[in-house]
């Protein structure tokens, strides 16, 4: 099958190359792959700037949705021709504290799909029954390809910053994430304002179709101005940096109030410069976001079947496989704002 390889370490090193269906083992089963979504890590790995673990040659992708279309011994006979996406955290060690805690993404010895272990930029992928989620009845395979984002940002709002109904968060950056990280805010009952630059606008306006109650445009808007107008001078309760620019870190260490929440949810894939000081003298809370656990996980699916999230409006483009340098030159321009890879066999 054909499938996008990145085949060697250091900048690009990537192709659509031919390659052998894994063999299933005990408690793993295949899905074929319907829909498949880029990530921003899928680009820093292009360019080989990831922090997170990976080995090559390696299949690239962990959005997706499918089908079950083969189950390897011991896995339910229930799970064959289900509708379901898949947590990437396909490798884990199960005993150190935090698999314990239920924090599968923090694992030490986790190794992830579309880093370590063959992902979902192919045809078919495999991975262990405890990963397979079905999908609620009402998404489509498009709309199921963005559950593990979704999980990501759910990850972020309501477990990592765990924010209030009637707080004013602040999203630095108006990509996928932080348009999902918007719609959670928002299903939590918090108020909203985006922000982005001028190039966003189109990105802005979906933010706004979306729920968000304000909009900014940085460079053009006092962004600082309009948030301190919005909260009796203060600053904003939650920001969450989406942007993973550093810009954007400075950006949001300024709209955060004292005694609030800073939130990074974006990756840099490099050191930045940051203002820690300020964390300290206004007693900023400062968290990190990576990945997903389990249990946003099931907030997740409870948001998709609700249709208090919508996933489907952020598709902006749908390219084949073997035009994937195509849609990685249009990620790495924001162009759109979430690029599917056409991966099914002809």
């Amino acid at each position: 099958m054909q499938a996008l390889v990145k085949y060697g370490r250091g900048k690009g090193q990537m192709e659509v190359r031919q390659v052998e269906e894994a063999p299933l083992e005990p408690g793993e089963l295949r899905i074929g792959v319907e829909a498949a979504g880029i990530c921003g890590s899928d680009l820093h790995i292009y360019h080989d700037e990831i922090k997170i673990p990976i080995r090559v040659p390696v299949v690239l992708g962990h959005e997706f949705s499918g089908r079950v279309v083969e189950l390897g011994a011991g896995v339910s006979p229930h799970l064959l021709g289900q509708r379901v996406t898949a947590m990437p955290s396909v490798r884990i060690c199960g005993v150190c504290r935090y698999c314990r805690q239920g924090a599968i993404n923090l694992c030490i010895r986790r190794q992830s799909m579309g880093y370590w272990h063959d992902g979902a930029f192919a045809p078919t992928c495999v991975v262990p029954e405890r990963c397979a989620l079905v999908l609620p009845e009402s998404v489509d395979f498009r709309a199921g390809a963005l559950a593990e984002p979704l999980a990501c940002a759910v990850h972020a709002v309501c477990e990592q910053t765990r924010i209030s109904a009637g707080d004013l968060v602040a999203i630095v950056g108006p990509g996928a994430i932080g348009l999902l990280c918007l719609q959670v805010v928002k299903a939590e009952g918090a108020r909203a304002l985006v922000c982005g630059l001028e190039k966003d606008a189109p990105r802005l306006e979906l933010a706004r179709a979306l729920g968000a109650d304000h909009i900014a445009v940085v460079g053009r808007d006092e962004v600082g101005e309009r948030v301190r107008a919005l909260s009796e001078g203060y600053g904003a309760d939650v920001v969450l940096e989406c942007s993973g620019h550093p810009a954007g870190a400075t950006l949001a260490l300024d709209l955060v109030a004292k005694g609030g929440k800073y939130t990074q949810v974006g990756l840099f894939g490099k050191p930045i410069q940051l203002d820690l000081e300020q964390i300290a003298v206004r007693e900023i809370q400062f968290a990190g976001s990576f990945g997903q656990k389990p249990s946003a996980w099931k907030r997740t699916l409870k948001l998709l079947a609700s249709g208090k999230v919508d996933t489907r409006r952020l598709i902006s483009h749908e390219i084949p496989l073997a035009q994937w340098h195509r849609a990685f030159e249009l990620f790495e321009r924001q162009e759109g704002v979430k690029i599917l890879l056409e991966v099914k066999a002809p």
